[in-house]
């Protein structure tokens, strides 16, 4: 079979595609013929060295993907052929809390992801994902929508007529916008392109602030919410957005750390005043995913997939991400 692989330290034009020998199925385990694959910067960030966990020396790249169940081991009870899947990111998180040894086990850093014609996973590292959904919008799901996910549905769940504000409008702002849109929330979306927010606006969101134009958006956040402020933030951004996504949000709300796009630093003094909680999250577990599933199955809602690439141009992929004029997700398209 073909799949990528990366070595550490190599520029990002070595991706190579490789031949490797067909995976084995074990009893517990099914083989997933990969249609689709999405790009998340933590993919960047795998591929430039700047990953912040021990990744492997030689790995398959990428996190999440969508494909086929083409065959099934003597003890798996709950998949058949043909099943459309989406394997976790995380392998070993079924339920509850993440453990610090579930982090060994996400995919396209620690292990082998999903950069491959086909890869194998235990019955439990899938799961069937809703019928509206292609390859490519379902690829879209495992890490950047399920940590959307996480972040609305955590200790403190986004309720129909909350606020929140999503900073840009990458893959994980998007997949905030439709979600918080379906369940009745107020959105406020950010970017630096009018063009994109036009886009935004006719996803469902509410508000739309051009950061260029209006430097001091904080401001305008509370201008909007009356000066109450916003329930939950999405922030993308990383330390040099952070200050202005606590000021916008309320005493008592919900800061969620996602990125760490534009690196910064703050002063603690800024969260004690606020009263404002931040919760840093990495994607979510088994049961999320199913829920999640449920919620999508219910509202329709369809990821928005920016472009599709071919599978040999996995490298090309990179470096537009790396750019980030996307809206929406981008896509590898693998058979």
């Amino acid at each position: 079979m073909k799949a990528y692989q990366y070595r550490m330290g190599e520029p990002i034009a070595a991706l190579q595609i490789v031949d490797l020998p067909m995976p084995s199925v074990e009893p517990g385990q099914v083989l997933i013929k990969m249609h689709a694959a999405s790009l998340n910067f933590r993919d960047l960030l795998v591929v430039t060295g700047q990953f912040p966990r021990v990744q492997q020396e030689v790995i398959i790249p990428l996190s999440d993907g969508a494909g086929e169940v083409v065959k099934v081991g003597s003890r798996v009870t709950t998949l058949k052929l043909g099943d459309r899947v989406t394997p976790l990111y995380c392998q070993s998180w079924m339920a509850g809390e993440m453990q610090d040894e579930d982090t060994a086990w996400s995919l396209g850093g620690c292990i082998d992801g999903v950069a491959a014609e086909y890869r194998t996973f235990d019955e439990m590292g899938v799961l069937k994902f809703p019928d509206h959904l292609s390859y490519e919008e379902a690829a879209t799901l495992p890490c950047a929508g399920l940590t959307v996910w996480n972040s609305l549905h955590g200790p403190c769940p986004l309720a129909a007529g909350d606020t929140l504000l999503t900073l840009g409008t990458g893959g994980v702002s998007i997949h905030a916008l439709q979600m918080a849109h379906a369940a009745g929330a107020e959105v406020i979306v950010t970017s630096s392109s009018d063009e994109k927010l036009a886009r935004a606006k006719a996803l469902g969101a509410d508000h739309i602030i051009n950061y260029v134009t209006t430097p001091d958006w904080d401001v305008a956040v509370r201008e909007i919410t009356r000066g109450r402020g916003v329930d939950h933030v999405i922030e993308n951004g990383g330390g040099a957005t952070l200050l202005r996504s606590i000021k916008s949000t309320k005493r008592g709300g919900w800061i969620h750390i996602i990125g760490l796009i534009a690196p910064g630093e703050i002063d603690p003094v800024n969260i004690l005043l606020s009263g404002v909680t931040l919760r840093g999250k990495e994607v979510g577990s088994r049961e999320m995913f199913a829920a999640m599933n449920r919620s999508l199955s219910h509202s329709k809602v369809r990821p928005v997939v920016d472009k599709l690439f071919a599978f040999d141009q996995l490298p090309n992929a990179l470096g537009e991400l790396g750019a980030g004029n996307h809206f929406g997700k981008l896509v590898l398209s693998i058979a």
